[in-house]
């Protein structure tokens, strides 16, 4: 993209921008496919394929779900608390704070994450304010059903996105009516159909940042492959798969082999007539709580047996092997997908099978939060109209994904203050103890308005013993050295 035609009416799209938008969407609706898929997997609304072997035909709209999916990525997912901004060099932090709560972050982040893992990437786009300088920047998460960016692997950087939605979200326009929404560097374009089957201009916002304000949250990144791999991999939906069938296996099982078989040998033709001589149903026959059997002409009585009843231990076995497979694919303990054996696990045993579940969320963390920092930067930028200093780096805080107990983060946080490591004082001891964000800043303004309240204390003992000690004449005035005011600082 070399130029956008600038001498072209604003109303229009010049031809490097039609062509970057054709480009776009045609990316973005050919992943669309996928992306839907994965999506089916992870709501349980998969249609799972029949071999045409073991189903009749009359159960084939029979439809089995089981949620491994939803169970693996939400494990992971649940482990991804944001629950902060902060500058590296400790200084205030309330202007980042303001961004995050105008922009619901701590709560939209989960729904970042959640699709990130999902689909295999998110998307998070900036932008200013509804009522200008005087808002907060706008900092929305994205499908990528409906967004895609176009990224340069040299720079790490986009150069061009486009989101597609619906018209109302920004304009009002008619029902249904779809819109563009095409961000490069230096501007970002609306566009709604024209009457001739193209694109016209509703909006141009010259912002002139340089850089194009959305940021990829991507999973699973590899150096071949920028754009992000979902968690529900082909290996996962291959065992949803097999489970569904063998979980359809077993409603067959139940429909033909509930009720056991019988079987009559010797009987005449009349133990299945009725007295009129018409024949009974074979429902009839079979309900029959009574049988009533003649001896034949031989004086025999017939012989009555059951055939055994069907017996689901074995699918039941293999779902249990097909859970254990599925739990080595997420990192996940095979207690959280239903498998089960006699000797419950300690818990020492069970935070042990949790180790793959922490590591592989402590790397989604460092790489969450630097989309997430960059995103800011870009809100600082949006808002200032200068980018922030690079000197000054932006720190995302997290909740540990390893969820120790709260004896352990006290007993290990205590150790290390009385080592002399950590200073009692310290916001950092308050975090390795435990402690939230939200915590840790009424803690904070506790320990200030304590101080306060011991400082004037003794403020006040001492002018009454100053003023004890002045037996005759007028008081002089006190110094500030007899105060002790530059001693309570």
């Amino acid at each position: 993209m070399t130029s956008y035609a600038p001498e072209l009416p604003l109303t229009f799209l010049s031809d490097d921008e039609l062509a970057l938008i054709n480009v776009l969407r045609a990316d973005m609706l050919r992943d669309r496919w996928a992306l839907q898929l994965r999506d089916a997997y992870f709501n349980g609304e998969q249609l799972v394929r029949d071999l045409g072997i073991s189903i009749p035909p009359q159960l084939k709209g029979l439809h089995t779900v089981i949620g491994w999916p939803r169970v693996g990525v939400e494990s992971l997912e649940e482990r991804l608390d944001l629950e902060a901004f902060r500058w590296a060099d400790g200084a205030g932090s309330s202007d980042l704070a303001e961004i995050a709560e105008a922009n619901d972050l701590f709560d939209e982040s989960s729904l970042a994450h959640l699709d990130a893992l999902v689909y295999g990437r998110e998307y998070l786009a900036v932008g200013s304010g509804e009522c200008g300088g005087d808002c907060p920047p706008l900092i929305s998460a994205e499908s990528p059903l409906d967004m895609t960016l176009m990224w340069d692997a040299r720079l790490r950087m986009g150069t061009a996105a486009l989101r597609e939605c619906a018209a109302d979200t920004f304009i009002e326009s008619g029902p249904d009516e779809r819109m563009l929404v095409l961000y490069l560097p230096d501007q970002t374009v609306m566009c709604l159909p024209s009457q001739s089957g193209g694109w016209k201009v509703v909006d141009r916002d010259i912002h002139n940042l340089g850089v194009v304000p959305v940021v990829r949250l991507a999973n699973r990144q590899r150096t071949a492959d920028r754009v992000g791999k979902s968690e529900i991999t082909p290996e996962v939906m291959s065992v949803t798969d097999a489970a569904c069938r063998r979980l359809m296996g077993m409603e067959v099982a139940a429909e033909f082999f509930g009720a056991p078989q019988r079987y009559i040998l010797g009987a005449s033709e009349s133990a299945f007539q009725e007295a009129d001589g018409t024949a009974k149903s074979a429902w009839e026959t079979y309900i029959g709580r009574v049988l009533a059997l003649e001896r034949d002409e031989e004086g025999n009585v017939p012989a009555v047996g059951q055939f055994a009843a069907h017996d689901p231990t074995g699918m039941t076995k293999i779902i249990d092997l097909y859970a254990r497979i599925m739990s080595s694919q997420f990192g996940l303990p095979p207690h959280m997908l239903g498998y089960t054996t006699d000797n419950p696990a300690s818990a020492d045993a069970i935070r042990s099978t949790e180790a793959k579940l922490v590591k592989r969320s402590e790397r989604r963390i460092r790489r969450f939060g630097h989309a997430w920092q960059q995103a800011m930067r870009l809100a600082l930028w949006v808002r200032d109209g200068e980018p922030p200093d690079k000197a000054r780096r932006i720190e995302t805080v997290w909740r540990n994904p390893a969820t120790p107990t709260v004896a352990a983060q006290v007993d290990a946080t205590v150790k290390l203050v009385q080592a002399g490591v950590l200073p009692a004082d310290s916001d950092v001891t308050l975090e390795m103890a435990g402690f939230t964000e939200g915590q840790r800043q009424r803690i904070a303004t506790d320990r200030r308005r304590s101080a306060g309240r011991t400082g004037s204390s003794e403020l006040m003992d001492r002018l009454a013993e100053l003023g004890a000690g002045s037996t005759s004449g007028p008081a002089a005035e006190p110094s500030e050295a007899d105060l002790g005011i530059d001693d309570l600082g």
